[in-house]
């Protein structure tokens, strides 16, 4: 019989010559103008915030269309209309946060093995954009979009929105769907804005259990 459980422990995979054990987390990158993840997962789910109303410091659950399997809790996050910055498919509702202290997604899951994927839609990605995975409270990974701006610099297609209504314009920004693939699960996200940064906007939040990884590799992510 399937129980509720906070989405797992953390369990640390130690690294020859390292004195204090790592935690392994791959980061990828999707093909220029995708919007969701092309990996495969025993489930996913995705919150859209479409049908969350505009507004500053919201606070709202979801399941993420997964039907109770996964539960989240948003906390003092923008939600905006669409607009040049964001909102897949240049429609609907898209998160933001322009403060230090960001915003929090609180995971609960009942599945076995609980939460280990996470992905989003970066759009007008910021170097100042930061996110991390936490378990239990505890840091597990903590990274910083800017390498993804560093691994899209040199590859046509990335560069300015990508949808209809707003295509091709803020050309000096990549939009580019995100991966974290974790290898222990985790049970809450934060994203934050590092002082000095424009805008940290993102949609269509991905979470579930995943089975093949997709995209190009993001090199060496901060851990």
């Amino acid at each position: 019989m399937a129980r509720w459980q906070k989405a797992g422990k953390v369990m640390l995979i130690p690294l020859a010559g390292l004195a204090t054990p790592a935690l392994a987390v791959v980061v990828t990158y999707e093909k220029p103008g995708e919007q969701n993840s092309s990996a495969t997962f025993t489930l996913v789910g995705v919150e859209t915030f479409d049908s969350v109303k505009t507004g500053a410091d919201k606070k709202f659950k979801t399941d993420f269309g997964t039907g109770g399997a996964i539960r989240g809790s948003y906390r003092d996050v923008q939600v905006d209309a669409a607009n040049v910055y964001g909102s897949a498919g240049g429609s609907g509702n898209h998160a933001v946060t322009f403060t230090t202290s960001g915003y929090s997604l609180d995971l609960q899951t009942r599945l076995d093995g609980g939460v280990t994927y996470f992905g989003y839609w970066l759009s007008a990605l910021d170097s100042r954009n930061q996110v991390t995975l936490l378990s239990g409270g505890k840091e597990i990974f903590v990274f910083a979009p800017a390498a993804v701006l560093n691994a899209v610099g040199d590859k046509p297609g990335y560069f300015g929105n990508p949808n209809a209504g707003f295509a091709g314009q803020n050309k000096g920004e990549p939009y580019v769907f995100v991966n974290f693939f974790s290898d222990v699960a985790f049970d809450q996200v934060k994203f934050s804005q590092r002082s000095g940064g424009g805008g940290y906007e993102s949609d269509n939040h991905s979470v579930g259990q995943w089975i093949t990884q997709s995209g190009g590799i993001v090199p060496e992510p901060t851990t």
